[in-house]
């Protein structure tokens, strides 16, 4: 029996699946702060310091816990997580695509490549949604607190786990394999049945990477923000993206409408290929 092609959906999380920063809700509230007091913070220790963004930010969480008497268990950053908003229709979105995906015979994977905390993102209510979920983590001492950034994942970062989803690698240390030469027919995912999901500039690596090799990459914006939109629409004029939809996730959304067309031709190649091969 011929195996079905696998459709991996690839999304960034804040901004592309949630309309805020995931610490904005229960974190940063926890600590008696506003998102912009702690961004602010934030951006100044990495500029201060000529540091990265993203270890910045994990550091001032940190200390900022430490400072209120927080203790930072996985636990915590996972009842963080149960307050995520989410963009209308995402609850339901990846029971559509992958009824849409089984309907079509094709087999569907969701993944998430973040910035934000894996722990946090763990504690959503969409979680079990996702076959990996690649993102920052924090390491952990003997009473599970947490002590030290573990894995930062800025925006070039991202990229390395493209190639791992395309390689079928979960480990985000692992730096062996993904380097290793690879056969493209023994690939697990070919990156021309990859679907990207991200909203802004920070998301450029993997679009550009995604587009370059044959995928298909859809930025979203906020459609109650007028400047989310107009971040979109540069993105597909520069040719980073095909497409660009607001971020709603329902069936009867543009989303939906574009994924559903890819899915469609992934079918059909992965089809075309096969009869190629036939004597």
């Amino acid at each position: 029996m011929t195996k079905k092609p696998i459709v991996a959906l690839i999304y960034d999380f804040d901004g592309t699946l949630s309309p805020g920063n995931m610490q904005e809700f229960g974190f940063i509230q926890a600590i008696g702060s506003t998102p912009e007091e702690f961004w602010t913070k934030s951006d100044n220790i990495a500029k201060g310091q000529d540091a990265s963004n993203i270890l910045a930010y994990m550091k001032l969480m940190y200390d900022e816990a430490r400072a209120h008497g927080i203790t930072l268990r996985r636990k915590e950053f996972k009842r963080f997580g149960q307050h995520i908003e989410l963009f209308e229709g995402v609850r339901q979105w990846f029971s559509l695509v992958n009824e849409y995906g089984q309907a079509h015979g094709v087999r569907i994977e969701h993944y998430i490549n973040s910035s934000g905390l894996k722990e946090i993102i763990e504690g959503s209510p969409i979680a079990h949604e996702f076959k990996h979920i690649f993102a920052c983590t924090y390491l952990y001492n003997d009473k599970g607190e947490a002590e030290w950034p573990g894995i930062a994942v800025d925006y070039t970062a991202k990229t390395q786990f493209m190639f791992k989803i395309n390689k079928g690698i979960f480990s985000s240390r692992d730096a062996k394999r993904v380097n290793e030469s690879t056969e493209d027919d023994k690939k697990r995912i070919p990156f021309p049945n990859m679907i990207y999901f991200g909203d802004g500039d920070t998301d450029v690596p993997c679009m550009k990477i995604v587009t370059m090799f044959g995928g298909n990459c859809i930025a979203v914006y906020n459609p109650a923000v007028d400047s989310k939109r107009a971040v979109a629409e540069k993105l597909r004029r520069q040719g980073r993206v095909k497409f660009i939809a607001p971020a709603v996730y329902t069936k009867d959304s543009k989303a939906f409408r574009i994924v559903c067309g890819i899915i469609d031709k992934i079918k059909a190649e992965h089809d075309l290929q096969r009869l190629s091969r036939m004597p």
